[in-house]
């Protein structure tokens, strides 16, 4: 049988980092940057009032309290921009906003709480010290200061920030389009009912939401019958829209297992049985004039998730440009003994929480590759080496983290 490191490794030397595209903000959000992003001013971009209140010289307050407020005569207003044409004087005061631009002569500002809210003249009862309730220029970033590196992700936050030093467009590494189908002449979409021998096809839609989970672009294609004619043609159909082409299913050693039969005719495609509990029937290369890889998975739910989260997510990280590839992994104590399989590398569902400062992992349910409700309530997958047939509670194993999500 083939290693498990030694499938992944002929996955990863095929598939590399897609090209970078310059793209509207918006239309970047969720892919990963290929370029730094710099500041070409600061932020804030000139010293700013924090607080709704009155720009003052925090000398002429110095004295204010509740018993002894200071009376300031207000020179007029200063709305978010549009900066004030004229100075603070000595015991004048000017209305100010939240945002808007501290005018010269001012050097802090008092809350509107901390007065009495005069229009012609205000009673400030709170003394306030330079600088207090005022957003200094630079203070979040500097003029040239690299604010986000090639690799990051870009969510919400950093969407954010690209806008506020002014950037319209960025270039990204863009998601990899995943061309997702799932084979069987026994499958049926749900929603619709079973007849005899039927059941309802899962695992496209499993490894659609793990594709954009992954940070990929999914297009579900549904259910191909067990006929090999059909896959070619759903196959060739779908390449002009393929970074990258995931099946389940067919490709195992059954009289119906089309994909192998099929694959055959389009491109250089080997099939493995791969050192591993469950997935061990495994398939890999290109397909198409265009060379597009393809990794087919088997059939079986459990198979075939616990198959994505070894082969395909990282193959997907591949493509982004990013590391780490894989899972984050954690060492925790089993909570009780587990069961390996000679010459194979386990991935058993678990669950994993935190007991007294330490990772604790225990079994979820029966390890089934059909078993999908178990899979549901799992957080994790327990990774037992291929020389390990016995683990005994209490014991440190590796943990591949599914889930954030630990009590």
């Amino acid at each position: 049988m083939k290693s498990v490191d030694g499938h992944l490794a002929d996955i990863l030397a095929t598939v590399a980092p897609l090209a970078p595209l310059d793209l509207q903000l918006l239309d970047a959000h969720g892919c990963i940057l290929a370029e730094d992003l710099v500041a070409p001013w600061p932020l804030p971009p000139f010293d700013n009032s924090a607080m709704d209140g009155y720009a003052v010289r925090a000398a002429d307050v110095a004295a204010a309290s509740e018993q002894t407020p200071v009376s300031l005569a207000v020179f007029g207003d200063v709305p978010a921009g549009r900066p004030a044409t004229v100075p603070v004087q000595p015991g004048t005061t000017m209305r100010i906003m939240t945002g808007s631009v501290l005018p010269a002569g001012a050097d802090a500002v008092v809350p509107v709480e901390g007065t009495d809210a005069g229009t012609v003249d205000v009673m400030v009862r709170q003394a306030v010290s330079p600088g207090a309730y005022v957003r200094r220029v630079g203070e979040d970033v500097t003029a040239g200061q690299t604010v986000l590196a090639a690799g990051t992700r870009l969510g919400p936050a950093q969407i954010g920030l690209a806008a506020a030093i002014g950037r319209d467009r960025v270039v990204v590494r863009p998601k990899p389009r995943v061309v997702v189908l799932s084979t069987g002449s026994e499958l049926v979409e749900p929603g619709l009912p079973l007849g005899p021998g039927q059941i309802s096809e899962s695992n496209s839609f499993a490894l659609t939401a793990a594709i954009r989970e992954a940070g990929g672009l999914a297009y579900r294609v549904g259910i191909v019958d067990d006929d090999p004619a059909t896959l070619v043609r759903v196959i060739e159909d779908q390449l002009i829209r393929a970074d990258l082409v995931v099946t389940t299913g067919g490709v195992s050693v059954g009289a119906y297992d089309v994909v192998k039969e099929a694959l055959t005719r389009l491109g250089t495609v080997t099939f493995d049985r791969v050192a591993m509990k469950p997935g061990m029937p495994q398939g890999f290369g290109v397909v198409g004039a265009d060379g597009v890889p393809i990794i087919t998975l088997p059939g079986n739910p459990v198979s075939a998730y616990v198959s994505f989260e070894v082969f395909v997510r990282p193959a997907l990280r591949r493509m982004l440009g990013v590391e780490p590839l894989g899972r984050p992994t954690v060492r925790a104590l089993l909570a009780r003994g587990m069961s390996g399989s000679p010459g194979k590398r386990d991935y058993a569902r678990g669950w994993l929480s935190v007991e007294d400062g330490r990772y604790v992992v225990g079994p979820v349910g029966l390890q089934g590759s059909h078993l999908t409700r178990d899979l549901a309530h799992a957080n994790c997958l327990v990774v037992l080496p291929e020389d390990v047939t016995q683990a005994a509670a209490g014991e440190p194993v590796t943990v591949m983290v599914l889930e954030r999500r630990l009590t």
